[in-house]
């Protein structure tokens, strides 16, 4: 597997107007998982032009997805490789507000579905660490951000059930507005997040 605590920093460190990247969180605090995420904080010079060839910087890497995290405190810049690995370049001086809930349509729902794997690969992470107060609230943002919008009737208590729920969901959708979301996301990522956790886990 690549060194992703030295590939990702040299990728990022071209750009120009960045001034520093280095490995935080639980991977650089020797308590990671296996299923840890690898979070990065990003000094720039000038955020914009960053944030603009963020893209093309991390490209190397192979994403299958990559998304600007809409409810998030600060930008941080999300990508999900294969493995699955969550990877989240975070600017630290960028502050921002959180974005309103989805609102699904034909024109949203493949990034809906990108922003889910993502989302549920994050609470996996808590789940499988023992954060059960932060999974428990995350699935509650969970919940009021993307899934009631999308028609849930009530809170997931699992993660396992969160992936149930938005799987049927997606699947009304998208004959509803005649779409067809990608599923190579959801194959790297649901098999994993699941072999993991037992029904009630």
């Amino acid at each position: 597997m690549m060194d992703l605590a030295a590939a990702v920093p040299e990728l990022v460190i071209r750009h120009p107007r960045v001034r520093a990247v280095r490995l935080t969180g639980s991977r650089a605090a020797g308590r990671a998982h296996d299923f840890s995420d690898w979070d990065f904080l990003v000094e720039t010079e000038d955020f914009a032009p960053v944030a603009q060839a963020l893209a093309e910087l991390v490209a190397p890497l192979g994403p299958l997805a990559e998304q600007w995290d809409p409810y998030a405190s600060h930008a941080c810049y999300m990508l999900m490789l294969r493995g699955p690995v969550k990877v989240d370049l975070i600017f630290p001086d960028e502050r921002r507000e959180w974005s309103p809930p989805w609102h699904p349509s034909a024109e949203t729902l493949v990034a809906i579905d990108r922003h889910f794997w993502d989302w549920i690969m994050w609470l996996e992470q808590k789940r499988t660490g023992g954060h059960r107060d932060v999974l428990a609230t995350s699935l509650g943002h969970m919940y009021e951000l993307m899934l009631r919008p999308m028609g849930a009737d009530s809170q997931p208590e699992f993660v396992a059930e969160a992936v149930d729920v938005y799987l049927d969901l997606r699947d009304k959708l998208e004959r509803s507005f005649g779409v067809s979301v990608p599923r190579e996301l959801e194959d790297e990522v649901r098999p994993a997040v699941l072999s993991r956790e037992s029904p009630r886990g």
